[in-house]
């Protein structure tokens, strides 16, 4: 199943099929374990990851730049100001070129089109290191860290709790692929794409997913084995967070909210986290955080992504 991924670019979780989600985190699995035992995997060696960066960060830099380390290759770091994607010269024009020059590139943007440009015209793979509509990097790191605590997918119910964001919206599409129950909670007037959540349904349909929104935190926390939250108001909505801080002020993760949730449930949160808002810090602490545990994931899950794409 891995092979059918050669040369195909991860623009959005929908890019991959069940199968392949499956095979990927297998594979990011194995690379795990063999990176923890100190066993080499140069499967990269000779290839070069161009990172395009509209926004800061400092998972997605240092994962992707140590996991192609790792692989034996390697990442080059474009800032905002070399090449000022879309203003300087055309996307289309940045994505030839790269594309004679890197063997995979990795975009982390604001604007969504711009990376399904980069990956239209490129000619080798495009990660989407980040859009203002998906994360799906992300995501694969999530569900290899629920795998991880909970020893499968299909069946577990988590719940989402914060923004109807670009997170939310591959952890849906994400979730419906693998047969994961998933109940996306906002306060009203922030909740998800229509059409994500119609296009999620379609694909639940398949795999035994049920996937909603809800606007209720308690009603949707019953019984859940995973909560997952985000900051309420995402790089560049820094002038919406006062006034988002008092309309998501009860849509935060804390110990009243996990008192009815099974007792092992874990804590998710993509990080950086904003204590005392969206979650508490004692409950970011707790045994069954894995917040910690997912960071790192984006390293392997990464890998296995950048090691399919390839064919390696």
């Amino acid at each position: 199943m891995i092979s059918s991924l050669k040369g195909r670019s991860f623009v959005s979780m929908t890019d991959f099929s069940s199968d392949e989600v499956l095979a990927v985190l297998d594979l990011a699995a194995d690379l795990k374990k063999e990176t923890a035992s100190g066993k080499a995997h140069p499967r990269l060696a000779g290839k070069t990851l161009a990172m395009i960066f509209q926004k800061p960060s400092l998972r997605t830099r240092v994962s992707f730049e140590t996991g192609m380390t790792q692989l034996g290759g390697h990442a080059l770091y474009l800032a905002p100001s070399d090449i000022k994607l879309g203003e300087r010269e055309t996307v289309e024009d940045i994505g030839i070129v790269l594309g004679r020059y890197a063997d995979i590139i990795m975009a982390r943007v604001f604007g969504h089109p711009l990376v399904a440009d980069l990956a239209k015209h490129a000619g080798v793979p495009v990660i989407n290191g980040l859009s203002d509509f998906e994360h799906p990097c992300q995501i694969m790191a999530d569900l290899q860290t629920v795998r991880e605590r909970k020893g499968r997918l299909k069946g577990i119910h988590m719940i989402y709790i914060g923004d109807g964001n670009n997170v939310a919206h591959s952890l849906m599409f994400g979730a419906a692929l693998v047969g994961m129950n998933l109940t996306v909670v906002t306060p009203p007037g922030f909740e998800p794409s229509g059409a994500v959540l119609a296009e999620s349904q379609k694909i639940g349909d398949g795999s035994g997913a049920h996937i909603e929104v809800s606007n209720d935190p308690a009603g949707a926390a019953k019984g859940a084995d995973v909560v997952y939250t985000d900051v309420w108001a995402s790089m560049g909505q820094e002038s919406e967070a006062e006034a988002r801080s008092q309309k998501f002020k009860d849509y935060q993760v804390n110990s009243k909210l996990l008192s009815v949730m099974h007792k092992d449930a874990i804590i998710l949160h993509c990080l950086p986290a904003h204590y005392g808002e969206e979650i508490e810090y004692d409950v970011s602490r707790l045994p069954n955080s894995a917040i910690f545990d997912q960071a790192e994931n984006r390293l392997h899950a990464q890998k296995a992504i950048m090691v399919a794409l390839s064919g390696s």
